[in-house]
């Protein structure tokens, strides 16, 4: 997809407009798939604050975040 820039931002456009209903089907696979693949995966819980994930790292560990687009997510605890 390299060269093609509107190709990307169509793409990631499409998958954050999804992305609530991914969520909303998903029972557990896709986060077991990342994390098998050694990459973090975000979700919520029913008891997560508004505005806040919990980052599961392929190392088994989680932690509380605000995630940041621009750069870093920032760590509010560690769970």
């Amino acid at each position: 997809m390299s060269g093609h820039p509107n190709l990307q931002e169509d793409h990631l456009d499409r998958f954050w407009n999804d992305l609530p209903r991914l969520i909303e089907q998903d029972d557990g696979s896709a986060v077991k798939e990342l994390l098998a693949k050694g990459i973090p995966a975000y979700y919520s819980e029913d008891d997560t604050p508004d505005g806040l994930l919990i980052r599961e790292n392929p190392d088994g560990t989680k932690q509380l975040v605000r995630v940041n687009f621009d750069g870093d997510d920032t760590v509010i605890r560690d769970l």
